[in-house]
């Protein structure tokens, strides 16, 4: 189990179309200590980052309207976020779409469902380090 004291304060934003999805990494990161931002889809997402500033994202691949391979490069994109890990959550775990995540800017790959330690190793890999 990683050390999630260390994570009391981390800004994560969760993108996904899947309510139940939304809610479990929620709930895990809350008791990790986390601040928790949650965005329906890529649009929802754009919407929210500027005025929360996550310090990693989370997001999915598979959503309606701006999928996460567009949400990532757009995120990317920004001067503002261009630093701002992002990690593609997905219940495909083909190479294809890790390659393709890396080519948009992706810094690491979770596949669904993933538990709450891999969820929490993934925060603490990300965000401890850049102190």
């Amino acid at each position: 189990m990683p050390d999630t004291s260390k994570l009391a304060g981390v800004k994560v934003m969760v993108i996904d179309d899947s309510n139940t999805i939304r809610k479990s990494a929620e709930i895990f990161l809350i008791q990790a200590g986390c601040q928790v931002v949650l965005a329906e889809d890529g649009f929802d997402a754009l919407a929210k980052i500027a005025d929360h500033n996550p310090d990693l994202i989370f997001c999915d691949i598979m959503m309606p309207r701006l999928d996460g391979y567009q949400a990532c490069a757009l995120i990317k994109k920004n001067v503002r976020f261009h630093k701002t890990p992002v990690i593609m959550l997905s219940s495909k775990d083909g190479l294809f779409d890790r390659a393709r995540g890396r080519m948009v800017g992706s810094e690491e790959y979770l596949t669904k469902p993933f538990t709450k330690n891999s969820l929490l190793k993934m925060v603490a890999a990300h965000t401890l380090q850049r102190d």
